[in-house]
């Protein structure tokens, strides 16, 4: 069966459906307040009938998704899923594993990202990926950085280098932690710093779309919090895709949450419905845990 709910994307209201809802499961998610979004919203991302497969064994189950410019969208839901399988379609990184195939059309604005004649180095700098395990380069922390804006000719100079290196730095929140040991190895960073320098790493090649897969499960708390604040941060300059297995995380950073059930997309919507008043029975099992 394809989609059980497509793209029910009116995040409006929500402040009445909370209201009147009696949900008792709402109390435990400390959701954010919900962005003021814009009447007309620009689709950054949309998927049509996507489907994914390993081998013989179908991952995705024709999945239609509309991601809008500078929302943050969370995905979540048991393990295996698939959400980090159709995260990983949106930049590609399913080509690097030899029995996927995907098919369907997933379009960045006006590109079919699976044009066989585009440059996925190109996408990937658009599409910029944070993994969830830290992985720094095995060099400084400035080379670290200064490598995307190099690859991509991005720098006319020095100057201008050094420049991209501070602003992205500035806007991973790690510049004044790592301001005066730029020439030290990022692999000596603690592991939240490391991941904030894995961000200020795809920050620097100026991309349109963020997707992150896990990034806060091998960090603790405060290393958590730290990232948590930064992906709202972010979400002013850029368009942001989080996988999390926390639905906690997913109600305090996300305005939109889609819920992903044996490789279905079950619902999607604002985040504080989905946490307060789901549309669909499974997502309410879910979220009170009665599996999962």
């Amino acid at each position: 069966m394809n989609t059980v709910v497509k793209d029910n994307v009116n995040p409006v209201n929500t402040d009445a459906n909370a209201a009147s809802t009696g949900s008792s499961f709402s109390a435990q998610f400390d959701m954010q307040p919900s962005k003021q979004q814009p009447a007309h919203r620009n689709v950054k991302i949309s998927t049509s009938d996507v489907h994914v497969y390993y081998g013989e064994t179908e991952a995705i189950k024709g999945i239609d998704l509309n991601i809008y410019e500078n929302e943050v969208i969370a995905f979540i839901g048991p393990s295996g899923c698939g959400k980090s399988t159709f995260l990983r379609t949106l930049n590609r990184m399913n080509d690097t594993i030899d029995i996927c195939r995907v098919t369907g059309k997933v379009m960045l604005e006006s590109q079919d990202i699976y044009d066989p004649n585009l440059d996925v180095v190109l996408l990937r700098a658009q599409v910029g990926m944070v993994f969830q395990k830290p992985n720094p380069f095995p060099k400084s922390i400035f080379e670290n950085v200064a490598y995307g804006p190099k690859l991509h000719g991005l720098a006319r100079d020095k100057y201008d280098l050094e420049e991209i290196v501070e602003s992205s730095l500035r806007k991973a929140g790690l510049w004044d932690e790592v301001k005066d040991r730029l020439n030290q190895p990022g692999t000596g960073l603690s592991g939240g710093q490391q991941q904030r320098l894995c961000i200020a790493r795809t920050i620097a090649v100026s991309p349109d779309v963020i997707l992150m897969d896990e990034p806060c499960s091998a960090l603790d708390p405060i290393a958590t919090a730290k990232v948590e604040e930064l992906i709202s941060e972010l979400s002013n300059q850029y368009t942001i895709a989080i996988v999390t297995h926390s639905m906690q995380q997913a109600a305090r950073v996300s305005d939109r949450t889609a819920y992903f059930h044996l490789g279905d997309l079950i619902e999607v919507n604002s985040t504080e419905k989905v946490f307060t008043q789901p549309d669909h029975q499974l997502t309410e099992a879910y979220i009170t845990g009665r599996f999962g």
